[in-house]
């Protein structure tokens, strides 16, 4: 586990701002549980942006990251500090 982590995990998941998330992988390099991805929003997901969130979704080729294994979260809070829009929050389960 890593230092800063001192949460169990499961207790706590991370949530991305649609809205915000530019795809960049910051997240994904800082995690130590490999719990973010980055792939493409899904084209019915889309519809759900406000009007900067789609403009954003389609200068960034709709990249954005995903939480396959939110489940393994510690809540460290290294995604939360590392994301430069400001996409992610941890949530309690």
């Amino acid at each position: 586990m890593s230092e800063s982590c001192k949460q169990e995990a499961g207790r706590f998941r991370p949530v991305i701002d649609r809205n915000r998330c530019e795809g960049k992988a910051e997240c994904v390099e800082v995690c130590p549980y490999d719990v973010f991805t980055v792939g493409t929003l899904p084209v019915e997901q889309r519809a759900a942006l406000g009007f900067l969130g789609r403009i954003k979704g389609r200068a960034h080729g709709w990249q954005q990251a995903f939480t396959p294994k939110a489940d393994a979260c510690h809540a460290c809070g290294l995604c939360v500090e590392a994301c430069p829009e400001r996409a992610i929050t941890l949530a309690r389960v």
